[in-house]
């Protein structure tokens, strides 16, 4: 278990987009993209972040890093051994916040500005931070490159010389210019073959174990997030329902909606079958989100109060949390168990 001091804690966060109609663009309504969000991430520790695409996963990652400004709610971060509410903090004054917090992008081939070399590319951060003069931006930019993978001869190329696998690299390398201690992976292998997938995920396996770092990782894919996370926390229509120590979610889940994620998970054993749920309806839109629980319109153990109470916010075992009314009741088959 992690006893390390915790460097980022997100407090009942929210993101609440206007929805305008007409010429005077009147406000008739909002999309509650993040709804109510907490959860604290320990230094060197790896959170999962997972859900359907549109649950409010990438959004979250955005306000953390003040790439929009929260609606409500807190974000705080540890910083020379205090922990600092980034919400509060003037815009103006968030430059030595954006060294420790960096981003890696889903998209290898449009996070990447096709008219830059390599050297541009990986030392822009140094640049715009006045974090080197020019020649050690060079020798900065080396070492980058060996770090993550790739060859120096590299550095003058653009990126359309390069494979997908190898953008992400770059983009890598890009994120680790400032030396950062938090960074936020944004379905960093979903863009990438499978054979290439698993190279990167190791390649960030051993920066964190070298560097130290801290990762929310963010992804729809289950099987991806299984390895990589020591905790794993589930969304669903902005809301985390589910929140676990890795190992135990995927053995015993306690949310209709984890179970159903984790039985789309491909097994890796030919002889083993694994029984699909297929979730009724579709997922509701997020302007109008369902009275009581959420997820009730498409569970199938739903009972009466589950559309007409909101569920608390509960722990069931050691670091278990979940929001389901039935969760002491149920007995949901997790990838273990099949």
């Amino acid at each position: 278990m992690n006893t390390s001091p915790i460097l980022l804690e997100v407090k009942n966060l929210k993101k609440y987009f206007p929805i305008q109609r007409g010429l005077l663009k009147r406000v008739v309504g909002h999309v509650r993209a993040v709804d109510g969000v907490s959860f604290a991430i320990r230094q060197g520790e790896t959170l999962g972040l997972v859900g359907e695409s549109g649950c409010g996963k990438t959004t979250v990652g955005r306000l953390i890093l003040r790439g929009i400004e929260p609606t409500a709610g807190q974000v705080f971060y540890r910083r020379d051994g205090e922990l600092t509410e980034l919400t509060k903090v003037p815009r103006r004054r968030m430059k030595p916040f954006r060294r420790d917090m960096q981003i890696i992008f889903q998209d290898p081939f449009s996070s990447l500005n096709p008219r830059m070399t390599v050297l541009d590319i990986v030392s822009e951060p140094l640049r715009i931070h006045g974090a080197a003069s020019s020649d050690e931006m060079k020798v900065r930019v080396r070492e980058l490159l060996e770090q993550v993978g790739l060859r120096v001869q590299h550095m003058n190329r653009y990126p359309y010389a390069f494979s997908g696998g190898q953008r992400q690299r770059i983009g890598i390398a890009r994120a680790l210019a400032l030396k950062p201690k938090f960074i936020v992976c944004d379905e960093p292998v979903s863009a990438l073959d499978v054979s290439i997938q698993a190279q990167v995920l190791n390649l960030l396996h051993d920066l964190q174990k070298d560097l130290g770092l801290t990762y929310l990782f963010i992804s729809h894919d289950l099987s991806v997030v299984e390895h990589v996370s020591d905790r794993v926390a589930v969304m669903y229509l902005g809301d985390i329902v589910e929140l676990s120590p890795s190992e135990e979610l995927y053995a015993t889940p306690r949310h209709p909606y984890t179970e159903a994620l984790l039985s789309a998970v491909p097994s890796s054993d030919p002889d083993v079958r694994i029984k699909r749920i297929v979730l009724p309806g579709d997922v509701p839109s997020p302007s109008k989100p369902p009275a009581g629980c959420k997820f009730h319109p498409r569970c199938h153990y739903a009972v009466d109060l589950c559309s007409s109470e909101v569920p608390t916010w509960r722990e069931l075992g050691a670091g278990h949390w979940t929001a389901c009314h039935l969760a002491d009741q149920l007995k949901l088959a997790g990838i273990a168990n099949t």
